[in-house]
């Protein structure tokens, strides 16, 4: 089991925020499987449809910014967790962090809450809150504002989190596969207690039946302390790749360490910025009180070469049930199709294209379902190439974030620098951009059949423009939608033309099953 997952005596309400990211959506089966009724907070509640625990749990749409929303999902609840943050939302992220933490506190304890558990960031000891990145300093803020408030609080701190699919993870992964030689930060030497992210889960859990009279921050680690450097070479042992080269310089800042990082790995440089920041001071456990109320077995917390090796295992049989690519991304656009008949938003330029297909409708949507990542956008790859890297240039996702499962996607998933919108498997896929225009930008592929029974492909391109660099830009890329557009629908349709591109029997079904309850790496 992942994270113990004993039933507890008495089940608990619990509202988990955050449930589309990285660490909520893989808490909510936890708290599940530990016999708990969960209720979900969610700004876009059809993000979280498609998720096997979908079923089992109640969601509400609502923003922790605001205390109305916030008021009518604590009803009824008995913990609640905070895992969400206005990381790089802007300047005034700090503000609206303490701003949201307080409407949460505050509503918590006027919906009779007994528990708020909250997981921040391992800060450094003996550094003065001034000197930490923002990062760390609104992290260990918001912990505040929950301790002091008068609902009990648990706060966790954590150091870097590994798991498939997490940040910390990625970041490591990329720059030791693709980096023999690396000219790298000093805070490469910096001494570091990673964890495994199925303890995280372990002691969330576990923090939902502590004694009312607790009321404190934890400090969570795993049972080794080692510097990223270490890290990059024990991950180059376990994965089987020759020993690395790394030579620290003092000449890199957090900002060209950021860019460096987005450069080398999916990472964008807005995500890498703060992880790399929190690495400038040593972030070791000071203690380790939280196993008086969530006991450890044998064998728990993970030791960090255990935790790397179950990760790489999830990642190369594709069983990554969350990434960090899961959550939104600060400042990409989250408008939907406009379909709506009252949408007033003006001019929506589109490229309709069909071509029909010599194959089955389950060979389509196969080849469409699984566009992106490794297999790529079927037209032109330079030019998606190019795109993706002005996209990182100018503080974009860029197109390397890939996808989390190789052959079946989800309402929510990221694909390079697309979010899926909308799937009705077997038919349509819609994508919504989340690279960086002048305007928002959708593509929809359906898999149809015509009026003689044979199998059509459809794919359309829309494009909302935003002022007038809006309008030139759509103008100026259009003479290139044949090629690019064009050579999509040919080349999608005579992939799935090829042979063994039909679907197993059976297969939609498995699928199913992928990334639910289980062990969580």
């Amino acid at each position: 089991m992942g994270t113990d997952g004993q039933r507890t005596g008495t089940p608990l309400h619990c509202l988990v925020t955050g449930a589309s990211g990285y660490i909520g959506g893989r808490l909510v089966p936890e708290l599940l499987r530990a016999g708990h009724r969960v209720r979900c907070l969610a700004r876009s509640p059809g993000k979280l449809r498609d998720h096997p625990w979908a079923r089992d749990t109640e969601t509400v749409r609502g923003d922790v910014t605001d205390a109305g929303s916030v008021a009518s999902a604590m009803r009824g609840i008995d913990v609640a967790y905070y895992l969400v943050h206005a990381l790089g939302s802007g300047s005034g992220f700090e503000e609206t962090d303490r701003r949201a933490a307080r409407i949460f506190a505050a509503q918590a304890h006027a919906s009779g809450v007994r528990r708020i558990v909250y997981l921040g960031g391992l800060t450094p000891y003996g550094v003065p809150e001034r000197e930490l990145s923002p990062h760390l300093r609104s992290r260990a803020e918001v912990g505040r504002v929950f301790l002091e408030a008068p609902v009990p609080a648990t706060v966790l701190r954590a150091a870097v989190v590994i798991g498939s699919g997490s940040a910390s993870f990625e970041m490591l992964r990329y720059l030791t596969e693709r980096l023999p030689v690396m000219v790298t930060p000093s805070w490469v030497r910096t001494r570091i207690q990673p964890i495994a992210v199925r303890d995280v889960l372990r002691y969330l859990v576990g923090s939902a039946t502590m004694p009312d009279d607790v009321d404190r921050a934890f400090d969570i680690g795993g049972p080794d302390i080692l510097t990223y450097r270490e890290m990059m070479c024990r991950y180059a042992e376990i994965a089987g790749l020759r020993r690395r080269l790394i030579v620290p310089v003092p000449l890199l800042t957090p900002g060209l360490s950021s860019h460096w990082v987005g450069l080398v790995t999916p990472v964008p440089a807005s995500i890498a910025r703060p992880l790399t920041e929190s690495l400038r001071h040593e972030v070791v456990t000071r203690e380790h009180d939280i196993a008086r109320y969530v006991p450890d077995r044998p064998g728990l917390p993970l030791p960090f070469d255990e935790a790397l090796g179950l990760a790489l295992r999830r990642v190369r049989e594709a069983q990554v049930a969350t990434r960090w690519s899961s959550a939104a991304v600060p400042g990409a656009p989250s408008d939907p199709l406009p379909t709506d008949p009252d949408w007033a938003g003006g001019s929506l330029y589109t490229d309709d294209r069909q071509v029909p297909v010599d194959a089955s409708s389950a060979s389509l949507w196969k080849v469409i379902e699984g566009i992106g990542g490794d297999h790529g956008w079927y037209s032109f790859p330079p030019a998606w190439a190019v795109r993706g890297l002005l996209d990182r240039f100018v503080g974009g996702v860029g197109l390397r974030r890939g996808r989390r499962d190789a052959e079946r996607l989800r309402v929510g998933d990221s694909v390079d620098f697309w979010r899926v919108e909308e799937v009705e498997p077997g038919h349509l896929l819609r994508l919504r951009a989340e690279m960086r225009l002048p305007g928002l930008a959708w593509l929809e592929m359906y898999a149809e059949t015509d009026d003689e029974g044979g199998t059509r492909y459809r794919q359309r391109a829309l494009f909302h423009p935003r002022g007038l660099l809006g309008h030139a830009y759509w103008w100026s890329v259009s003479p290139f939608h044949a090629l690019v557009f064009g050579g999509m629908a040919r080349n999608i349709t005579r992939a799935a033309a090829e042979p063994g591109a039909a679907a197993e029997p059976g297969a939609a079904a498995e699928g199913l099953g992928r990334g639910g309850p289980g062990q969580e790496d």
